[in-house]
């Protein structure tokens, strides 16, 4: 087994931890105020969603898992051949592996994705980590640090 050298590429410098600065706030690099992460999580407004699942297609890290089922249309003209659409059944998002690069949300051509300020809750399991962000309860307003 290789032992990894001592240098100024692996030993942390004086005073300096390796746990992230508490609370969910962080300072700008100027040492200005306070500032909020950019993105706590994904929105769905159901109501847009089309189940064309370009966002299940396009996302990086396949986090997105849609599944919906065909409807016929309503309110179709006398003789006209009977169409379908598809409708929304799950949507859920896995924020265990997504990169929160946005790729779901510019490529949507509905605007059924957006960013939300809403925080993912802290885990208890790793299977918790999968949400669906149409549902308000799987996520967190409170941007307030849990307590542990």
């Amino acid at each position: 087994m290789t032992k990894i050298p001592e240098g100024p590429t692996t030993r942390l410098p004086e005073g300096s931890t390796t746990h992230p600065p508490e609370g969910l706030t962080t300072r700008t690099p100027e040492g200005g105020g306070e500032r909020r992460p950019r993105h706590a999580s994904i929105a769905l407004d159901r109501e847009l969603c089309t189940s064309c699942i370009i966002c299940v297609v396009e996302c990086p890290a396949w986090c997105i898992n849609l599944t919906s089922h065909p409807e016929p249309v309503p309110d179709l003209p006398p003789g006209a051949r009977t169409r379908t659409h598809q409708v929304l059944d799950t949507f859920t998002i896995d924020y265990g592996t997504c990169l929160y690069c946005g790729i779901c949300i510019e490529e949507c051509p509905f605007d059924a994705l957006a960013w939300d300020d809403r925080l993912v809750p802290p885990p208890v399991a790793r299977a918790d980590l999968v949400t669906d962000p149409s549902r308000p309860a799987d996520l967190v307003t409170d941007h307030s640090r849990p307590a542990d």
